[in-house]
């Protein structure tokens, strides 16, 4: 039996001839764990569509495909394909486990939820000519034992951070806006220690990355690998939420574990906002005390701001920007918020009317899918791609990053300046082919308008 597996690139959603780029930034960490998951006698092969095209031709048994919201068009446009030469297709990840049912319009399984304990029961149904459509947990993995996922599918060279790794899922908070605790569940798992240290032992390069959404959500844990990550003289980035500024040592030894920036959702600068998506772990009064803290400690931190939540108004675009520059955000990142199926947030714009885009394709946090409270939908585009323009202009990078232009911060503010230039010159072309635009200001107080 050969098992293809494919991560589709949303980019050729409406481009087929749409080139691969040179580089990806993180691999399918996902598929290669599915890889892992399948037993040995089985042929798999792996294809991710950003870095090369998918082989239409290719003599494969079962096809599996995964995709978040945004890719799920694309990720549909495979399957069709596939399925019109008869080759069944399974499907994963977040958009599926959120609408199976829409899913199975163009899929012939999907695995709602982790693959763990469902994929090889799958390949068994599959092998026996007894494949169902809808396999789901009844009770969420554990975590102990997991094999490790199978690195050797990808060309570590081809990605800037090729080497990620997962310590823990779930998240105890219950964010309106967010899809981790709906499809990863509401608890902290945590996989053992000893193995979490042994994978990484095992990866040749020095700077790791961890996928966790919250590498700090369970103190004692954390304190643990932090521990014994120490020993192995390697560099991380991660990603944890604001309630670190309620056990600091946990920042003081995750530094000396070598972690050397974290992502951290700020979200907003609202105290309303921040009530009304129920994330009550931040406290705006302390996001300046966080990032003191963090620089303190020699972490960099990439803050990430949503943008059109109901008490945004026009000024939020300049409050947020100068407050970047003003706390000194190493990394900023901007998004307008966007109801994710399977979120409640999603829930409560579908009942109050309010959703205006059903192009999943549009679900990337670019795009205003939904009618905002208090800004047109023009206003809230123009200004996502002002506070960008922004905020990675030359003096903004240097008033942010002040004097920590380190290796890896100048890095990372490189790669986010190419991709937010490279993006605004397709939004600037995208607006001349529709007729008169006008162009983002580079400098001044408040959005111009398209």
């Amino acid at each position: 039996m050969h098992v293809y597996l494919i991560a589709p690139n949303w980019a050729k959603t409406y481009d087929e001839s749409y080139p691969p780029a040179p580089k990806g930034f993180f691999p399918p960490l996902g598929l290669l764990a599915v890889a892992a998951l399948t037993p040995p006698h089985i042929e798999v092969s792996l294809t991710d569509e950003s870095l090369e095209p998918v082989d239409f031709d290719r003599d494969a048994d079962l096809v599996g495909l995964t995709a978040t919201t945004c890719v799920a068009p694309r990720a549909y446009q495979i399957a069709d394909r596939f399925r019109a030469r008869g080759i069944k297709v399974v499907m994963g990840g977040m958009h599926a486990s959120a609408l199976p049912e829409e899913a199975l319009r163009h899929v012939d399984a999907v695995v709602v939820g982790e693959a763990e304990g469902l994929w090889p029961r799958l390949l068994e149904d599959f092998a026996r000519g007894e494949l169902q459509p809808i396999y789901r947990h009844r009770e969420l993995p554990r975590l102990e034992g997991l094999p490790v996922p199978r690195r050797e599918l990808i060309d570590p060279g081809r990605y800037v951070a090729p080497f990620t790794l997962q310590a823990t899922r779930g998240c105890v908070h219950q964010c309106t806006f967010c899809s981790v605790h709906v499809f990863f569940g509401r608890r902290f798992r945590t996989r053992p220690v000893d193995e979490v240290v042994a994978e990484a032992a095992q990866l040749e390069g020095k700077n790791l990355v961890f996928v966790d959404d919250n590498i700090m959500g369970h103190p004692s844990y954390a304190e643990k690998l932090f521990e014994r990550l120490k020993d192995l003289r390697k560099n991380f980035l991660a990603q944890a939420s604001t309630s670190i500024l309620k056990t600091p040592q946990l920042i003081r030894k995750a530094a000396e574990a070598g972690c050397k920036a974290l992502f951290i959702g700020l979200e907003t600068l609202s105290p309303k906002n921040l009530a009304d998506i129920a994330k009550r772990v931040n406290v705006v009064e302390k996001y300046k005390e966080l990032v003191n803290r963090l620089h303190d400690n020699g972490i960099a931190i990439i803050g990430a701001f949503m943008l059109g939540l109901d008490d945004d108004d026009e000024g939020v675009f300049e409050r947020t920007a100068e407050f970047a520059e003003k706390a000194q955000i190493d990394v900023p990142q901007f998004s307008i918020v966007t109801p994710l199926p399977g979120t409640v947030f999603y829930e409560q714009l579908e009942r109050e009317g309010r959703i205006i885009e059903r192009d999943w394709s549009k679900y990337t946090g670019n795009h205003v899918c939904f009618r905002p409270r208090r800004l047109s939908v023009d206003k809230l585009n123009d200004g996502l791609r002002w506070i960008y323009e922004r905020c990675y202009s030359w003096p903004s990078i240097i008033k942010r990053t002040a004097f920590r232009l380190r290796p890896l911060v100048w890095t990372l503010n490189a790669l986010y300046r190419k991709q937010v230039m490279n993006w605004l010159k397709r939004v600037r072309g995208q607006a001349q082919a529709r007729g008169p635009y006008t162009r983002l200001r580079r400098k001044g107080d408040r959005p111009a308008t398209p």
